[in-house]
């Protein structure tokens, strides 16, 4: 039987999704990785967490991130999480590995 959380820890919960780094252009990747993103972001060996900022004071510099930050606010998602394994979502673009010259 399983038992529902601690009401306690109900406060302090945040919707996280988890969807593919081809989300992200190879520059932004590569800035993920190197933790150098403009918004809050802790990188790991596979992608990364990105700090939505649900109020909406802090926008990426990144075009396409401030277009999946503003997706994730209206669904009202508190974290992105990156990953190379995670799948693509529908209507949403995806960026080669290589950065048009």
């Amino acid at each position: 039987m399983e038992r529902p959380p601690d009401p306690s820890l109900q406060s302090h919960m945040e919707p996280l999704v988890a969807i593919s780094i081809a989300h992200l252009r190879p520059s932004t990747r590569q800035r993920l990785a190197d933790d150098g993103l403009s918004v809050t972001a802790y990188p790991n060996d596979y992608g990364g967490f990105v700090y939505v900022d649900p109020r909406g004071e802090h926008t990426p510099q990144e075009t396409e991130l401030a277009a999946l930050i503003a997706i994730a606010r209206r669904a009202g998602i508190v974290w992105i999480n990156f990953d190379c394994d995670a799948l693509a979502v529908d209507g949403v673009p995806v960026f080669d590995d290589k950065e048009p010259s």
